[in-house]
This record gives structure tokens, sequence and C-alpha cells, in this order.
């Protein structure tokens, strides 16, 4: 699983960091990123991160297996 934020759409509201703590954080100019440290990411708690963000900014992205085929090509 990878974590991703979208530092465009993010405003800062903050529910990502109490969520999940370990993996999230606010920079400087007050918007979400992945914590450097972040090495354990219980699932739970990103997904509901993912689910309760208001601006919509995290996403999580599922790591396919390497022998499998994505199901729709792009061109």
């Amino acid at each position: 699983m990878r974590i991703e934020v979208d530092r465009d759409v993010c405003f800062g509201s903050g529910e990502c960091v109490l969520t999940a703590p370990d993996v999230f954080e606010l920079d400087d100019a007050g918007l979400s990123r992945v914590r450097f440290d972040a090495t354990y990411a219980d699932a739970t708690l990103v997904e509901r991160a993912e689910r309760d963000c208001p601006s919509g900014a995290i996403k999580l992205v599922l790591a396919r297996r390497p022998d499998e085929r994505p199901t729709q090509e792009v061109t």
C-alpha cells in the first residue's frame, strides 16, 4: 500500500493527523504529508483517514502483484 497526499487539494484540516499520527503530519505551511519516519502504517487507520479527509486529498494506492495484468490498458 502506498499513501499519497495531493497537496494541491489539501487545506490542512488535520483530521489525518488526529486519526493516524504515526503516518501523517502537518508541514510548516499547514498541509498534510506522510511522515518521513512512517515505517509501519495501520491500514485501518489509514483507510479511515482517507475516508474522513474533508478535502479528499488522501489516496491509498494498493500495489499490484508483479505478475498481475492491469484490468484496463492505458493508451
